[in-house]
């Protein structure tokens, strides 16, 4: 299964949001979590990064340490 298909099956059931660019579009929040967001409060917002090649995931894992920190309880 290509990573297109997988994603539209989890737009398509609910599961996740399409993909977002977070510093062109914003970060996708509820109207509750930018109420928190604005207040000072830390609403935790889970976000994936696609990646569109392993050469891609080998420099973003390289430049941010959370995706390998991350990654380490998935594996």
């Amino acid at each position: 299964m290509r990573q297109d298909e997988w994603i539209e099956i989890g737009v398509k059931m609910g599961w996740c949001s399409p993909p977002i660019c977070e510093p062109h579009d914003g970060m996708p929040m509820s109207q509750e979590e930018a109420e928190q967001y604005e207040e000072g409060q830390d609403p935790c917002i889970h976000v994936l990064r696609l990646y569109h090649s392993n050469e891609h995931r080998k420099e973003v894992e390289a430049f941010s340490s959370q995706a390998v920190w991350r990654k380490a309880g998935w594996e």
